[in-house]
């Protein structure tokens, strides 16, 4: 079921976001390495959940986690046209879920919601070092834009796709909430 988050989903939120910082951090990729860092995500996440732009997916438990974020200016310029575009953020997946491609399925179910607001991008930045995301982003069909690389940020990867791509289109997430497309 995917459906919007709520403040009681933050502590499995988080429980996500350290389980993928395990997972990086075995697989030798340096992100999210500093715990120090959880405040500020947590923070962040919380205007995200009640702005009402994040999204999880459970099944008994979190499995999953997407925020559809307005465009990071630190990345996008507006010859971008950044109002064009459905922002991905915070994708994170339980490693319960390898294998079912649903990180793939909630990038499907975002360009679900470019289309329905008239958008014909869904775009993304991630970790500028994360060789091993930006060829999973490669793989669901975005393009490398460019990369970004201010002073205070790590990420900056930019990747952009067209909202008509669906690349598991035998396995589409709906939304429980039908307020879905207002977002």
């Amino acid at each position: 079921m995917l459906r919007l988050a709520t403040t009681a989903d933050v502590d499995a939120l988080m429980g996500l976001r350290i389980e993928a910082e395990g997972w990086l951090a075995a697989a030798g990729i340096d992100q999210w390495r500093n715990p120090e860092t959880r405040g500020p995500a947590l923070a962040k996440w919380m205007i995200d959940i009640e702005a009402g732009r994040t999204w999880v997916v459970e099944d008994h438990s979190l499995l999953a986690t997407v925020t559809l974020a307005p465009a990071d200016m630190d990345f996008w310029k507006p010859s971008d046209l950044p109002d064009s575009a459905v922002y991905v953020a915070k994708l994170i997946t339980t490693r319960a879920a390898k294998g079912s491609s649903l990180g793939g399925r909630l990038l499907d179910w975002a360009g679900s919601q470019a289309r329905a607001q008239g958008k014909p991008w869904v775009r993304l930045d991630c970790w500028r070092d994360n060789q091993a995301l930006q060829e999973f982003y490669l793989r669901e069909g975005f393009e490398h834009v460019r990369t970004e690389a201010p002073a205070h940020r790590l990420s900056g990867w930019l990747g952009q796709r067209s909202a008509s791509v669906v690349r598991h289109p035998g396995a589409l997430l709906t939304a429980s909430d039908t307020s879905e497309t207002k977002r």
